[in-house]
């Protein structure tokens, strides 16, 4: 029963009770010095005997203060609520993490690769050891703070963000944690990340052989020639297929017969095809393995120098396009030449030959055709075309009603 070196003494309330520190003093509100004094209130718990401590008086506590929390505690056991020593503690983000970035591996596209670095790089950190009911709307709007002045992109924010909102919602679904999602309560980003830059039929045409000579280059004392990123850069321009889609090709995914390749695990989680242009179809037959019984369906297509499914692209594209010098004076990073580049050229070169936005849209494997309507500029004027049509039939029906006119 001891606490302070002293003994839990009852006061004139009943249940309240405390003790009289005998190395911790506090002030009055006259100034004069006195021992500080701990209140415990003490009441029955599903049949037993539970104390609980309030507070210092030098915290501001007081026997009332004391009395007013036993006498709420009371109220609440009266109404079934559940008192703070009854309620399970939430689960802290880390442990959160591990249970998350496993379902994500087995379930998410690139097995969770994305999920698993945005949580290494933004938020371990920064809220791994806090309880899921301890991180606040406050707490992400300065998180979105820190890393606006650390140079992060809104659009990296906004995936965080995004990140710790699936987290809490697959928190709730799992029964881990009942509480509010404090993403709810926060404005994302605005993402301005459009690309308007594409790469010219003839600049695309330097690219590929640069990047062919690149690799004899790299390749010169080891008597090799694979040009593996050519190749991928190839599939990009030809397909508009997103690098994650590249580094994901099977064999079993080549429909050499219907020259058709099925691009799964994508963004949206959907499967779609691609058709092949003559040139991609010659690039995939040399990469198909000569000796049909050694031939995996599930083999990868591209690998890395390890024979391992590939993650990113190689620094040596980067490289190839500075050589070139596409870059060279540009400042918006928004326009400057990326591998991504080769997507929104693909789809670039659709829509300046004439082709529907909406078949656009189904190449490109967008959700909706508001995403594709960016290249709606580069298409043949047919609007245009059409009021001016429209305009010269008016003319003629009022060069005629004026005729009758002038003949009554």
């Amino acid at each position: 029963m001891s606490r302070q070196g002293s003994t839990r003494k009852a006061t004139g309330e009943k249940g309240v009770y405390q003790i009289v520190s005998e190395n911790k003093t506090t002030r009055t509100s006259r100034g004069k010095t006195i021992p500080d004094v701990c209140y415990y209130i003490a009441f029955k718990l599903d049949g037993k005997l539970t104390w609980e401590k309030v507070g210092w008086l030098s915290d501001g506590y007081s026997v009332k203060v004391a009395a007013d929390i036993r006498a709420e505690r009371t109220r609440s056991m009266r109404h079934g609520e559940e008192l703070p020593q009854q309620k399970k503690k939430a689960i802290t983000f880390q442990g959160l993490a591990k249970e998350y970035l496993k379902w994500s591996a087995e379930n998410k596209s690139r097995n969770g690769i994305d999920d698993k670095s945005r949580y290494e790089n933004h938020l371990k950190d920064r809220f791994g050891d806090k309880r899921l009911d301890e991180i606040s709307p406050f707490d992400l709007e300065r998180m979105k703070a820190d890393m606006s002045k650390a140079g992060i992109s809104p659009k990296t924010i906004s995936h965080c963000l995004g990140l710790l909102r699936a987290m809490y919602n697959k928190a709730a679904d799992w029964s881990l944690y009942d509480g509010p999602n404090p993403v709810k309560k926060i404005k994302m980003p605005v993402v301005q990340n459009a690309r308007d830059r594409f790469l010219s039929v003839e600049e695309a045409d330097k690219l590929l052989k640069e990047l062919k000579r690149n690799n004899r280059y790299k390749n010169k004392t080891r008597n090799l020639d694979d040009p593996k990123l050519h190749d991928i850069a190839l599939f990009s321009l030809h397909t508009g297929a997103r690098a994650a889609e590249i580094f994901n090709l099977r064999l079993q995914d080549v429909d050499a017969e219907n020259g058709l390749v099925a691009l799964k695990d994508t963004k949206n989680n959907e499967t779609r095809y691609a058709p092949m242009t003559g040139a991609v179809r010659d690039m995939l037959k040399r990469r198909m393995p000569k000796d049909d019984e050694s031939r995996n369906p599930n083999d990868l297509i591209f690998t890395d120098d390890n024979g391992e499914q590939i993650k990113e692209v190689s620094k040596s594209f980067e490289r190839v396009v500075d050589r070139l010098g596409f870059n060279e004076g540009v400042t918006d990073a928004r326009q400057k030449i990326v591998f991504h580049s080769l997507r929104h050229s693909f789809a670039s070169w659709l829509a300046i030959q004439g082709t529907p936005i909406f078949t656009i849209a189904k190449l490109m494997g967008h959700k909706s055709i508001s995403m594709s309507e960016r290249y709606a500029h580069l298409t043949p004027d047919h609007k245009r075309d059409a009021v001016k049509g429209l305009e010269t039939a008016l003319k003629r029906k009022v060069i005629k009603i004026k005729k009758e006119k002038v003949r009554t």
